[in-house]
């Protein structure tokens, strides 16, 4: 079954697995002891450390290896913090960050310090000059500021030089989240701490990496370990260590190695972008979210209009395709992922494909073959309008919409549709069948306390080329009202 979840977590290089276990040979011993067998381990560790820092652009004592990802970031986040407490203890992070980074900024509030989210555009991309205008009204003085790279769930780059330029001349140290960037290249300079994680790119899993730079003021969490110059607690898993940056190593290489298509990373690029185009033109009512031109090579996301995301990851996964839907850290959970919420998309019927290395051309092939069926199957569990969620095709579905209160149905007037209780998509379903009883000038009015409908009631009326005028707060749930223009 090909597996198109690459962004998630990539199977163990054959690379990784070699090195693996020829470092178990050599690499068990404690790498702090003089002895031949401690000499053994430290060699094998500092070959390691020498590899992964020449990967990311960096010196070998600026990089520590980490239990994993996450575990680097949360120190990363708290030691920079620590170490600039007295400058200020306002942190910021781009809105689209990686669940741990939110995380860790919900701890530093908790702790008593002010954290505060830098907007993104309807791409995923956080403008240079938005972080300026953050670091500038902060409401006193920033200790850090945290982008990622790259987002891992609609794939759009960050322009990180230009970022760094804006922290650099206010003087605030910029952490970078370069996870899912870290196989296809070196993050541009100007960062003063980076992580990574090497499951990402297909070296074990619970290996982290985290660079801080000479001259970036850090203070390690408590309690203090002498291992990994302080960072890292806990005795080395030197055969990891090895088989992470031997796996970095071997994937960069891949990924740029030159060929008829201009290497790996071209040809992915040129499958996703097939996607891009294929999907919403073999789909009805498909948005694809995510920066068009400034992206990683592997990975598309679009939402589908009128259908649920889980179930479309089930009924693609029967017709042997792995996918993910939105956020993997928040797909299980049935609130909108932060990542969509903050770029204003539709969030329903979400899919994020990342196609791993190696990739088939006649895989791709299939998955667009299969999609549309998919979806259609899909949607018909619902019962949601035909033709475009308006005109005749919306009437004569309006039947079926009988949650609805009739009052109005003049230009001026109003029509309520109860959907309380009823979990997106269906609030946008009824009020696609509703917006076909009232005439042009009306308005309908959606009650829904499902989270989702925040982001797809304005993003249908985009859509739909319908008026959105916006939200209210009711004793139950929350009215979206809606004019109806086409």
């Amino acid at each position: 079954m090909p597996s198109f979840d690459a962004a998630s977590s990539l199977p163990l290089h054959p690379v990784a697995r070699q090195a693996l276990l020829a470092a178990y040979e050599d690499g068990w011993a404690d790498p702090a002891r003089p002895h031949r067998d401690g000499r053994r381990a430290r060699l094998l560790l500092d070959a390691a450390r020498e590899t992964a820092a020449e990967a990311v652009g960096c010196r070998p004592d600026e990089l520590t290896f980490t239990t994993s990802g996450t575990r680097a970031l949360h120190t990363g986040i708290a030691g920079a913090l620590a170490g600039r407490a007295r400058v200020g203890r306002h942190l910021l992070v781009s809105a689209v960050e990686h669940s741990a980074v939110l995380h860790a900024a919900d701890a530093h509030r908790a702790a008593g310090g002010t954290a505060g989210e830098i907007g993104v555009d309807r791409g995923g991309r956080v403008a240079p000059e938005a972080v300026a205008a953050a670091l500038r009204e902060a409401p006193g003085p920033v200790a850090l500021v945290c982008v990622q790279s790259a987002n891992h769930e609609v794939g759009t780059l960050q322009p990180i030089a230009e970022i760094a330029r804006e922290c650099r001349e206010a003087g605030v140290p910029l952490l970078v989240d370069a996870a899912q960037s870290l196989a296809w290249g070196a993050v541009p300079d100007g960062w003063s701490l980076l992580t990574g994680s090497a499951h990402k790119w297909g070296g074990p899993a619970g290996v982290g990496l985290l660079v801080v730079r000479k001259g970036t003021r850090f203070a390690a969490p408590p309690p203090a370990d002498e291992r990994e110059f302080g960072r890292a607690p806990g005795f080395e898993n030197i055969p990891a260590f090895v088989a992470a940056a031997a796996s970095l190593r071997a994937v960069r290489q891949e990924l740029a190695a030159a060929g008829d298509g201009g290497g790996e990373a071209a040809r992915l690029s040129a499958l996703v972008t097939r996607v891009r185009r294929e999907v919403p033109a073999r789909v009805p009512d498909v948005e694809v979210v995510g920066d068009a031109r400034h992206r990683l090579p592997h990975v598309v996301t679009f939402s589908c209009l009128y259908a649920d995301g889980e179930a479309l990851l089930f009924a693609l996964d029967r017709e042997g395709f792995a996918v993910s839907s939105g956020s993997s850290c928040t797909s299980s959970t049935l609130t909108p992922s932060h990542v969509l919420r903050a770029m204003g998309v539709l969030s329903s019927g979400n899919v994020r494909v990342s196609l791993p290395p190696g990739t088939a051309e006649e895989d791709v092939e299939r998955f667009l073959d299969v999609l549309p069926g998919v979806v259609a199957a899909v949607r018909a569990q619902l019962d949601p309008p035909t033709g475009g969620g308006g005109g005749s095709a919306a009437r004569a579905g309006a039947a079926d919409a009988d949650a609805a209160d009739t009052r109005g149905g003049e230009a001026g007037e109003e029509l309520v549709v109860d959907a309380l209780g009823r979990r997106c998509p269906v609030p946008v379903i009824e009020l696609a069948k509703a917006i076909g009883r009232v005439p042009p000038g009306a308005v309908v009015t959606v009650l829904a306390d499902d989270e989702a409908a925040r982001l797809d009631v304005p993003a249908w009326c985009t859509m739909r080329g319908q008026e959105y005028l916006g939200a209210s707060e009711r004793e139950r749930g929350t009215a979206y009202r809606v004019r109806r223009l086409a």
